[in-house]
């Protein structure tokens, strides 16, 4: 198990939540210590904006990369074959990931602040998912939304691959949206 290793150790999975973690405590504190005072508005509409987005971009690269692109889709199917085992997005890829896909356009659009405050607030959302995903296969909680998630879930991971549905993890709102929402899963 190397460091781009879909399989993780404990530590090296337990190591992708802590290091999102620091990151983001990195980036806020950055934000509020260095940032212009007079942009802290637009920079928390910012940081909301990217943690709303990363529902919409967790639901597409679900849909999309993970069920239909090459060599996602093989990597993938590991995790539902498995989904007990501890697989995941090596930490260097999916930061590497922010870094190209999120921070960098951003910066490029607009500035290293607002590229900061909106990279943060996907971080954030990523964390999220990972958080949410761990506990609908790791946990015995018997929290209301999270059982309503793990049943979400247990519909996507108990469908054959070319009937593939309810992709969202920390959302069902996509799945209604574009059609993949099961009849059976809907009415929870």
């Amino acid at each position: 198990m190397g460091i781009f290793s879909l399989e993780h150790s404990r530590a090296a999975y337990a190591a992708d939540f802590a290091a999102y973690g620091m990151a983001i405590t990195g980036l806020a504190v950055g934000l509020l210590v260095a940032a212009p005072p007079e942009q802290g508005w637009g920079l928390l509409a910012c940081t909301v904006l990217g943690l709303g987005s990363w529902s919409g971009v967790e639901y597409l690269l679900h849909r999309h990369v993970l069920h239909g692109v090459q060599p996602f889709c093989h990597w993938h199917a590991q995790h539902h074959a498995r989904p007990m085992a501890l697989i995941g997005s090596p930490t260097l890829l999916s930061a590497a990931l922010f870094a190209a896909l999120v921070f960098a356009p951003v910066w490029a659009l607009a500035n290293a602040w607002v590229a900061c405050a909106f990279t943060m607030g996907m971080m954030a959302g990523y964390l999220a998912f990972g958080l949410t995903h761990h506990a609908m296969h790791h946990s015995g909680s018997r929290n209301p939304w999270l059982a309503r998630r793990k049943r979400w879930h247990a519909l996507h991971h108990h469908r054959p691959a070319e009937h593939a549905s309810c992709y969202g993890v920390t959302s069902n709102v996509w799945d209604h949206v574009f059609g993949t929402a099961q009849r059976r899963a809907a009415e929870h």
